[in-house]
């Protein structure tokens, strides 16, 4: 069952943005990426709300993979740059089923 992390990183002055392009620029999220059970990691700017919020979604394949992931180095780097850039998360957890209803089947539309 793959977990799914949702994290809104919020600060000022355009930190939160600063802070995934440095995640990005520096290739720690190529780092990440490549972790063993990372499905997804990728930053996301919301349309409607608040312009100083940047959202992560962080999927992995099991809490045996996000336990491994915790236990890097990489987790250092990201805990100083949040500190860097003055950053306060919320977070959200999903774990993921592969079930569908055929009645929520009919909205995809592939």
């Amino acid at each position: 069952m793959a977990i799914t992390v949702n994290i809104r990183y919020s600060g000022k002055n355009g930190a939160a943005k600063a802070f995934a392009r440095e995640m990005i620029s520096s290739g720690t999220v190529e780092k990440i990426r490549a972790e063993e059970g990372n499905l997804r990691y990728e930053y996301y700017l919301p349309f409607d709300s608040d312009e100083e919020t940047v959202l992560l979604i962080d999927s992995w394949k099991n809490q045996e993979a996000i336990d491994a992931h915790h236990a890097t180095q990489m987790m250092k780097t990201i805990a100083e740059l949040r500190e860097k850039y003055d950053l306060h998360m919320s977070v959200e957890r999903f774990a993921s089923t592969d079930d569908m209803s055929e009645e929520d089947k009919k909205f995809i539309r592939q």
